[in-house]
């Protein structure tokens, strides 16, 4: 302990557990890199512009509709696809951080 600057938070102490299961189980752990960082970054930003415009061409889709069983339609659509995206950019996180991209 030489760093003593106070009480750590509850997240501290999950964290440093964590960090001790995955030492304990031969889990390495690497650093990203600039290249790696960026890249998820890059990722990042792009599927949140996609997920902004999903949402924004939902809710144009959506105002138009009066029938309740035409909304719900729509709104599983937009679930669907919003998971996907979600799915999708998660994935490519990984691959990034795994080095294999």
């Amino acid at each position: 302990m030489a760093e003593n600057s106070g009480p750590k938070s509850s997240v501290e102490l999950a964290m440093e557990r964590l960090r001790k299961r995955d030492e304990d189980s031969g889990v390495e752990r690497t650093p990203l890199t600039d290249e790696q960082k960026a890249s998820i970054a890059e990722t990042r930003n792009f599927y949140a512009a996609k997920l902004a415009q999903e949402d924004v061409l939902y809710q144009s889709k959506v105002v138009e509709l009066m029938d309740p069983a035409e909304r719900e339609v729509l709104q599983q659509r937009f679930r669907r696809e919003r998971e996907h995206l979600t799915t999708e950019r998660d994935a490519k996180i990984e691959k990034i951080r795994s080095g294999r991209n």
